[in-house]
């Protein structure tokens, strides 16, 4: 209507200079509108597949943000309850609607849209609840649905956009990832109706609700509101889309480039650089194969360094770097991979105006052999390219905390992952760690801080729920394009941990800086490895306060845990908690953490559910050999059972009855016994349950000395 008005306009003035000066302002008009491109339904989709996107810091700037189901008594950094962990039924607020009780979980002012929504539930009947999307000030709502047919189910569409990961973990112990981007003109509001919720929280029972979803705010951009028909009409585009996600088509043998092989022997404490062609490129694919006597060690010791045009912005062990950690893991998102072979593969696309440095570094003490290649095309530098970025480094022997509570006690904090100064996008991350208890370490919640905020504009509800999955579970994912748990087998129990979340629409911007925490918080007392990653693009001149972390880069690698927890007996002691486990013919074992129990640094090794007859046997190391005294610190309490011991094979010539009617750690003398240099083991063998009425048979080992 606007351009027809100044046309007719136009043809009813006689005046020529007039005449002229309308024609000018009129195509100035006309220029600043086109210059303003609608935001759609379709122009979502086609800036997911768009690799080169994240490169450039966006034409039509956008806020993201989110909205969860924090614990609400989480207000001020500092306070007792920045920590609470009530993070379920959460919601901003209860509405009625024709009779319907409505919980709100996302209420936001447009233009926007919604690009990643997560959920996962506990309870009763939990997960069938109804989804409700309002748009725009409307009455009626324009999605509605079971909340997991929605979110993972074909409610909205059949595809990789709507999935739940792990495909091998039971489907209810899922967590749920739509990522089918949502726009809206001028607001959105999402409620959950369900009877089953009882109160913020959950505290009472009922059904427990977890969500997070990310959400874009547009500045100065105009939005196409989604309806179901949208989908139709757009069935063609949302296809190819699904489609290169889900075979991880990236367009790299469409493009004109040049290849640069790497083919290098790398001696200890030496580099090698990797010569690519200068000029205004960018890196479109590096691909890696590392090679050496100590492999694992190799990955984590063998520095990736890259510097564009002079600013140096990536440094980092190649395995992290890659998504693997330092032992290889098959994964296949759409920015890396790592196949069965071990060759490394990445292609976050890495833009340069004039000159690109790679180099090689070998920290370790073998020899390590690189064999791979860069691949590069052309790039037209602008004023909104940015350089990509990668920063690491390592929590080494991190002290978790004691056993934690709901509240926030048993001293959570909060560890940082990265502080980015510049302007640019936050664009993923991904962890390396190493547990060492039968406990699951990531309880804790993101922080994400942007220019400046006060409170966080990005606070969730737990780790595994920020990378997509959910309760803990260890089984391995990488059916999905931006998240993958490559290997999870430390979740509950000592050992090696990977997560990834790589970012697409789900990108964050900052203008000046942008601060990222992650909570610590291992249900119990820990000592644990843990290594992020953080990726992110920025303008020329961006900082980062992450340094090269050259000490921990160096550091032989966790593979078991008496790598990092030393069963080695020391003045005289030997803690149970700092014991091997070698087997368990039956029940359940695991290090048990209290305050208030009395036990030596606030640990037993603690033996559950076991039946006359099992056997637990544990290990611990001795410098020296000889004969000694040994006695132990041995749980008695209800519940506890009647045992007999061996140390070396050696029986103590008696059975232990652990019942008492209150608990207590007594000191008990099992006699003299030769101790090995080396390994040792003690053997622990029910005879019989508890004496009281539980029908138990616990044990509980507090330490031993040995003199």
């Amino acid at each position: 209507m606007n351009r027809r008005f100044y046309k007719i306009k136009l043809m009813n003035r006689r005046p020529p200079v007039m005449t002229s000066c309308l024609l000018l302002l009129t195509c100035m008009l006309l220029c600043q509108c086109c210059a303003v491109k609608m935001v759609t339904f379709k122009s979502l989709l086609d800036e997911m597949v768009d690799r080169e996107a994240l490169a450039r810091y966006p034409a039509q700037e956008y806020k993201l943000a989110q909205f969860s189901s924090y614990d609400r008594a989480t207000v001020k950094s500092g306070d007792s309850t920045w920590f609470a962990n009530w993070d379920r039924s959460m919601f901003i607020r209860e509405e009625r609607n024709q009779g319907r009780k409505e919980y709100v979980m996302f209420d936001a002012k447009g233009p926007g849209a919604v690009v990643r929504f997560w959920m996962t539930f506990a309870g009763e009947n939990s997960g069938k609840g109804i989804l409700r999307f309002y748009f725009d000030g409307q009455d009626s709502p324009a999605i509605m649905a079971p909340a997991l047919d929605l979110l993972s189910g074909k409610a909205l569409i059949n595809g990789i956009l709507a999935s739940s990961v792990s495909d091998v973990t039971e489907y209810h112990m899922r967590g749920h990832n739509l990522y089918l981007p949502i726009p809206y003109a001028k607001n959105c509001k999402i409620t959950y109706e369900s009877e089953g919720v009882l109160d913020p929280g959950a505290k009472k029972g009922g059904e427990s609700v977890y969500y997070n979803i990310n959400y874009r705010t547009y500045k100065n951009t105009p939005v196409t509101t989604f309806s179901i028909s949208t989908i139709k009409e757009n069935a063609k585009t949302l296809e190819s889309v699904q489609r290169k996600l889900t075979g991880r088509n990236r367009g790299l043998d469409e493009l004109k480039s040049a290849v640069f092989p790497i083919h290098a022997t790398i001696a200890p404490g030496a580099s090698v650089e990797v010569p690519v062609k200068a000029g205004s490129n960018a890196i479109r694919e590096i691909e890696l194969k590392l090679s050496g006597v100590n492999p694992e060690q190799a990955l984590r010791s063998t520095i990736l360094e890259l510097s564009f045009d002079g600013e140096q912005t990536v440094w980092c062990p190649v395995g992290d770097f890659f998504g693997t950690g330092y032992q290889l893991r098959y994964s296949n998102t759409w920015y890396s991979k790592v196949d069965s072979s071990g060759r490394l593969s990445t292609f976050w696309v890495m833009p340069f105006e004039k000159q690109v440095r790679v180099i090689l570094h070998n920290l370790g003490g073998s020899p390590v052999t690189a064999e791979g290649k860069i691949r590069t095309s052309p790039w037209k530098w602008d004023a909104n390219s940015m350089h990509f970025g990668a920063s690491w480094h390592q929590f080494s022997n991190l002290f978790t905390g004691e056993m934690k509570n709901n509240a926030g006690g048993g001293g959570p904090f909060d560890i940082n992952y990265v502080e980015l100064k510049g302007k640019g996008l936050y664009v993923g991350d991904a962890i390396t760690l190493f547990n060492t208890v039968y406990a699951w370490w990531g309880e804790g919640d993101e922080k994400i801080y942007v220019d400046g905020e006060k409170f966080p504009s990005h606070i969730g509800t737990g780790t595994e729920d920020y990378y997509g999955y959910a309760w803990c579970r260890p089984e391995k994912f990488s059916n999905h394009p931006f998240i993958a748990q490559p290997d999870g087998s430390g979740n509950f129990n000592p050992g090696y941990t990977v997560n990834m979340r790589l970012r697409d629409l789900d990108a964050i911007p900052f203008n000046k800086e942008l601060k990222f925490d992650m909570e610590m918080w291992h249900w119990t007392r820990a000592h644990i490895n843990f290594a992020p990653v953080s990726f992110h693009y920025m303008l020329p001149g961006g900082k980062t306060n992450v340094t090269e972390d050259v000490g921990n880069a160096k550091k032989p690698v966790v593979l078991k845990r008496s790598d990092l927890i030393s069963p080695l007996i020391a003045g005289g002691k030997i803690e149970a908690e700092n014991m091997v486990l070698l087997d368990a013919s039956g029940g359940e074992f695991y290090y048990q953490n209290s305050v208030h129990r009395g036990w030596s640094e606030n640990m037993q090794a603690f033996w559950a559910d076991a039946k006359p007859g099992d056997v637990l046997r544990l290990s611990f190391n001795s410098e020296k050999a000889g004969d000694f005294n040994i006695t132990a610190g041995l749980t008695m309490a209800p519940g506890y059972g009647q045992f007999s011991l061996k140390i070396n094979a050696e029986n103590i010539g008696r059975v232990i009855d652990t019942y008492q009617p209150k608990l207590l750690v007594k000191k008990v003398d099992l006699g003299k016994f030769h101790i090995n240099s080396g390994e040792n083991t003690i053997e622990i063998k029910l005879t019989a349950e508890s004496k009281d009425d539980q029908k138990k048979a616990l044990f509980g080992l507090d330490y031993l000395t040995v003199n």
